[in-house]
């Protein structure tokens, strides 16, 4: 199960790695890290989505490479055989990418796992956060990459013809027919050709928890397609395809996520 619950993880603090994923989208004006050093859950480790990604590129959140991943996870303190909890406190759920990215990087599927409702449930139900400094003692932590796991923008075309794989965009319903602008400057309007919709929002309840299983299914069933097919997850820049592909994992537990890392901000270029 890719969920963990908060009663769950209040009784098992000491028994697992935990992660702070807090991401916001720029015009929000939120900075996850600072409000992280505020109030965090005990124990949680920060991770800095932008900074945790590639380096020598324009498109935001790419997968970084193998050494410089065994590099962060190193210094996170994490091994390969760590329990991991990821949350945020963000509406895009950016949990999910953190979550994404380290089952790419070879992570045992069955140990990474998504706080379910993040940090606005665990404040909600007024369990302990506090804003001590976190130390952490480096691992020697080594990874193989899933390469299947992620697909490029010349796959993506070829699929059109090929039709080899289904393409879900995470994104409203406006933005995917191109009824109104992107929020990043330099990209065109609307979407992948044959590609489907499922906004992310969709599949979240107000308090931040996922909707539940049949009603997921419900959601993957409307398309009409066969589900037995590959399903590959597209968004606006690789964050909220995550938040689909883990919520697919909950109907599918054989299913290991698949995103367009490149999504909209590098197809849409103009």
């Amino acid at each position: 199960m890719s969920l963990i619950e908060t009663g769950w993880l209040f009784n098992n603090l000491d028994k697992v790695k935990i992660i702070d994923c807090s991401w916001h989208m720029p015009q929000t004006k939120r900075n996850g890290f600072e409000e992280y050093k505020k109030n965090h859950i005990p124990g949680a480790i920060f991770f800095d989505l932008d900074k945790n990604s590639k380096k020598n590129t324009d498109l935001p959140h790419m997968l970084t490479n193998k050494q410089d991943w065994e590099k962060i996870v190193s210094q996170m303190g994490i091994d390969q055989n760590d329990k991991i909890v990821i949350y945020d406190n963000s509406d895009v759920i950016s949990s999910c990418r953190c979550w994404y990215n380290f089952i790419y990087f070879g992570h045992d599927p069955k140990l990474v796992h998504v706080l379910n409702g993040g940090l606005k449930k665990w404040n909600k139900e007024n369990k302990i956060t506090n804003s001590e400094q976190v130390i952490t003692k480096n691992s020697v932590y080594s990874c193989i990459e899933n390469v299947l796991l992620v697909k490029n923008k010349k796959q993506i075309d070829e699929n059109i013809n090929k039709n080899e794989f289904y393409v879900i965009d995470a994104r409203s319903r406006d933005r995917f027919e191109g009824k109104v602008s992107e929020p990043r400057k330099g990209l065109r309007s609307g979407s992948i050709k044959d590609s489907f919709c499922l906004p992310y929002s969709e599949l979240i309840n107000e308090d931040h928890t996922f909707i539940s299983k049949d009603e997921i299914s419900k959601k993957f069933k409307s398309f009409k397609f066969d589900l037995s097919k590959n399903l590959v997850f597209s968004c606006g820049s690789g964050v909220t395809a995550s938040v689909l592909a883990l919520a697919y994992s909950l109907i599918n537990d054989r299913y290991l996520p698949c995103i367009y890392d490149g999504s909209w901000a590098e197809y849409g270029i103009i």
